[in-house]
């Protein structure tokens, strides 16, 4: 039923456009005191055509909306990217010691292409996607909107964010400016950008979807080592291929970098999509310019277990979420904080933990020498004390 709106709408328009222009032409043939001569006084051609102009201006105007704006505005820095890996496997054979010994551990190398979408952040050509559209890539070109191809090179990946950043040569090149994720409102406009299924490569145009920012703040845990936290939900429809692509807020901001979809089966986008916030991004990627990596080289002394319902039980808890501390080695950032056995951690910073996939995922947002409260129920009483991360 949605899918007819469009249709309905447009017929609507054409309507009021069909009776509008009838209307002009019956008051200009003089039906009433006017007289029939008047239709070739060049008075009257010149305001007819006046009024007809000023009616399809007024038509325009009201098609073009902030979405299509924002569209119009942030379209020419998309990119498609075409990505090359090489994958080594070894012979289906090769689990048998017989094989093994007499033709050896074989491994062979395999080409596999893939695509997916980016962004350009800067007019120097640095270039924002997914670690798993490009972080393992021998070759990456990059196709953009006048149809023009360049071959990227890989700056640095950080696979754990799932985050890659590009460079291509060039200067003054359209570019999306990074906005502030932290103040995105629930249910406010966004707008989904990419080259779904490899379409970028037809007419050289991003696929635009539309939708709202459904939910902020989704710990979805990880994935192939790779942690999602602090995620944005949207209904924008975000399919394969759209990975790495942005999302923007109304004003042409990128808001977050679309990543994750979940899917029923074959059903294939059921409107739930996900990005990884720019304020995270922004921080990886200042990582990446200077270091080429991240460096999350840091300890806690802690050993902890998922809380289930029979945890829940035994102690008494209200929720299962959160984790309990079975260990804490001697002379640890955890043990200096005053952590102990068998506290329920609740919480680091402003993050809520839900199990011990997700603690994991929160503390890769933390660096050597970081300061972090380290929200706990003692007894099932809420507490909080600090910890200090550091070095390995």
């Amino acid at each position: 039923m949605n899918r007819l709106k469009p249709i309905i709408l447009s017929s609507a328009i054409t309507l009021v456009v069909a009776s509008a222009v009838f209307a002009l032409i019956i008051n200009n043939k003089g039906i009433g005191s006017t007289s029939l001569s008047s239709l070739w006084n060049d008075t009257s051609m010149d305001a007819h055509a006046a009024n007809k102009q000023q009616l399809l201006d007024d038509i325009s105007n009201s098609r073009q909306t902030i979405i299509t704006k924002t569209v119009e505005q942030v379209s020419p820095a998309v990119v498609g990217i075409n990505v090359t890996e090489i994958r080594q496997y070894r012979d289906i054979f090769s689990t048998d010691p017989i094989y093994r010994y007499f033709f050896g551990d074989r491994v062979y190398n395999q080409q596999i292409k893939s695509l997916g979408s980016g962004a350009i952040i800067s007019p120097d050509g640095y270039i924002l996607t997914n670690d798993h559209v490009a972080g393992n890539a021998v070759e990456a070109i990059v196709t953009m909107t006048d149809g023009t191809q360049h071959e990227a090179k890989i700056i640095g990946s950080d696979p754990v964010s799932d985050i890659c950043l590009l460079k291509i040569d060039g200067g003054n090149l359209p570019y999306i400016k990074l906005g502030d994720s932290d103040s995105i409102l629930t249910g406010e406009w966004a707008v989904a950008l990419g080259n779904p299924f490899g379409l970028f490569d037809i007419n050289d145009q991003p696929t635009v979807t539309v939708g709202v920012i459904s939910a902020k703040g989704m710990n979805l845990g990880s994935d192939q080592n790779r942690y999602y936290v602090n995620m944005l939900q949207t209904d924008a429809a975000i399919n394969s291929g759209n990975s790495g692509g942005p999302l923007v807020n109304a004003f042409g901001e990128l808001i977050g970098m679309n990543t994750l979809i979940y899917t029923a089966g074959s059903q294939g986008n059921i409107g739930l999509g996900f990005a990884i916030p720019v304020n995270r991004i922004k921080k990886i990627v200042a990582e990446i310019k200077e270091n080429g990596k991240v460096d999350r080289d840091f300890w806690t002394g802690l050993s902890i277990q998922t809380i289930d319902q029979s945890i829940a039980k035994a102690y008494n808890l209200k929720s299962s979420r959160g984790v309990i501390i079975t260990e804490i080695l001697r002379n640890s950032p955890a043990q200096k904080s005053g952590l102990q056995i068998y506290d329920i951690i609740t919480g680091v910073n402003n993050f809520k933990v839900n199990d011990e996939n997700t603690l994991i995922g929160i503390l890769q947002e933390f660096r050597r020498s970081d300061e972090i409260e380290i929200h706990i129920l003692r007894d099932n009483k809420p507490m909080t004390t600090k910890m200090k991360l550091e070095k390995r």
